[in-house]
């Protein structure tokens, strides 16, 4: 029998054009289907801050999709933050 995969936590900061071309609304899209919960932000810099929780291999694929050039608009960096998962979230949503 194997152990059930940990649950982690990544926060990407994603830099680029990436406010007001649907970028939160496609990045929500595809943390559903992995599976993960956790939230799309708009900084006030321009960034969009995306919190995801779930499996790691979830989670890094997001972080790939997020890499991709499959984005609407276009994104220049994405720097991301690991740890373990803090719990609590339900659903994910564009804030």
């Amino acid at each position: 029998m194997t152990e059930p995969e940990q649950s982690v936590r990544v926060t990407a900061w994603v830099r680029g054009h990436v406010q007001g071309v649907g970028f939160r609304w496609w990045t929500r899209a595809r943390a559903l289907e992995l599976g993960l919960v956790g939230s799309a932000s708009n900084l006030r810099d321009g960034r969009v801050e995306v919190n995801a929780e779930g499996p790691e291999e979830a989670c890094r694929a997001l972080v790939a999709a997020l890499r991709s050039g499959a984005t609407p608009g276009r994104v220049d960096s994405v720097v991301e933050r690991w740890s373990r998962a803090r719990g609590g979230l339900t659903g994910f949503a564009e804030r």
